[in-house]
């Protein structure tokens, strides 16, 4: 509109495993409408060394967009496990995965005129190159960081003393929100080295899901899994329910393994496996009603028989013997 620019903030997102990162980005892009190109950092390698350039992560982009520069140069690039290229410490081998990839990404997050090979993934190969501008490309860097928890409590505790005003050693052990205290320093301490930092100007924090998000988790997304497992039954007739009980029940379960919304899958086909197998061999089976008691091992699931199946054999073989006694 005028002499303006308005530059573009990229952001860090920090979140434990099974929190929606990926999922959260991937919407972002569907309501937006740009493209979308999600990588995983833990490929890339110094340029020189096997393993992924840092380019070709605008190279997907670029493809994601159908190889159009200018709907690329509009895009987001989602880095996946960001924090496996921390800088290792104490080593004295040259890493080329870590730190020399957060200096080769400084000018890319950035703004550079990258050359990009259009439709194949190594510049090596005999294909035309096209030059992508990454100033307006929305860089969204993602990890889970383990262990940056303690390097945060670390520095927390520092202002434990005695006397009045102190702070108890132990007053952070049990606290769920204590990614949102991060700080830059504690990202460095961490392995991240402060030019890269300095490039990501946003950073946020994912909570890790509660038992209440785990169940809404289960019943109310559109692709929920109790829908998919509802949906493979009725392929057989069988009407699959679940009561609230057994709902807590596997949230419960969840929350102990500590993988997030991922666990929630698992425990899921452990007990529905016998189920999947043994209901179908059985026509009589109209309903199945999962219990709480069968999640935790001390029953069985409620299985109803289909009320009508007696009558409608009666009625069948009436008409195969009026049938009969026509022809």
């Amino acid at each position: 509109m005028d002499e303006i620019e308005i530059e573009k903030s990229n952001m860090l997102m920090i979140g434990p495993t099974g929190s929606g990162k990926t999922y959260l980005v991937k919407t972002l892009a569907r309501l937006l409408d740009v493209p979308l190109a999600i990588a995983d950092a833990t490929s890339l390698t110094e340029a020189g060394y096997i393993g992924d350039d840092i380019e070709s992560v605008v190279s997907k982009l670029l493809a994601a967009a159908d190889n159009d520069v200018e709907k690329a140069e509009r895009g987001i690039i989602f880095i996946d496990e960001i924090d496996k290229i921390a800088k290792k410490k104490n080593t004295n081998s040259r890493d080329v995965s870590g730190e020399s990839v957060q200096q080769g990404m400084l000018k890319l997050l950035e703004g550079a005129q990258v050359e990009v090979p259009v439709g194949a993934s190594s510049k090596n190969a005999m294909v035309p190159l096209a030059t992508v501008n990454t100033r307006n490309i929305l860089f969204i860097c993602g990890g889970a960081f383990p262990d940056l928890e303690e390097i945060i409590k670390e520095r927390l505790r520092k202002n434990a003393a005695i006397g009045f005003n102190a702070e108890l050693k132990d007053k952070y052990d049990k606290d769920s929100t204590i990614l949102s205290k991060v700080t830059t320093e504690d990202l460095r301490k961490f392995g991240m080295i402060p030019e890269f930092l300095g490039r990501l100007p946003i950073v946020y924090t994912l909570n890790g899901l509660t038992k209440e998000m785990m169940i809404q988790i289960l019943k109310e997304p559109k692709n929920a899994i109790l829908k998919q497992y509802q949906k493979l039954l009725e392929l057989d007739e069988v009407k699959l329910e679940f009561t609230d009980d057994a709902l807590e029940a596997i949230a419960d379960k969840a929350m102990e393994r500590d993988t997030g919304a991922r666990a929630l899958r698992s425990i899921i086909e452990e007990f529905m496996l016998d189920i999947m197998y043994e209901i179908p061999k059985d026509d009589n089976i109209g309903q199945v009603t999962i219990t709480k008691d069968y999640i935790m091992g001390t029953g069985g699931p409620i299985i109803d028989i289909r009320s009508n199946q007696i009558t409608g054999k009666a009625e069948e073989l009436k008409e195969v013997e009026s049938d009969t006694a026509g022809n």
